[in-house]
């Protein structure tokens, strides 16, 4: 998720992750949120939201140029496109597989903040 997460190498941002936020498995747009990996059910991943269940997305290297999220999924990525395990690589995503939304990062201090969904934030 970098540069919106662990921007420099050397230090890791950790994030408060609302599971209440995320109990009636609705997303919005921009949003960054914590799933179970499609391809891995031991692993948790943290993505960004681009696209919900209807919308038309115009992919980055998935087998299809434009992918129409079906009923029941949404599309993630990573913020650094270019090297993200994410909906370009896997398709879209069940919304069963959210565990939580990203509302914070806690660590370290000095990046203290809440996080955004608006354009402040990169995505595409």
């Amino acid at each position: 998720m970098q540069p919106t997460l662990n921007p420099l190498s050397d230090e890791m941002d950790y994030v408060f992750l609302n599971k209440l936020k995320a109990k009636d498995y609705t997303v919005s747009r921009g949003e960054i949120v914590c799933l179970i990996s499609p391809k891995d059910a031991q692993q948790r991943i943290i993505k960004r939201v681009i696209g919900r269940e209807g919308d038309t997305i115009h992919t980055i290297g998935y087998k299809e140029k434009y992918v129409k999220v079906p009923k029941g999924h949404f599309w993630i990525e990573g913020d650094h496109v270019d090297n993200s395990l994410d909906s370009n690589t896997f398709g879209p995503v069940p919304l069963g597989l959210l565990t939580s939304k990203a509302t914070y990062i806690v660590w370290p201090p000095s990046r203290w903040r809440m996080l955004s969904s608006e354009s402040d934030e990169i995505f595409r």
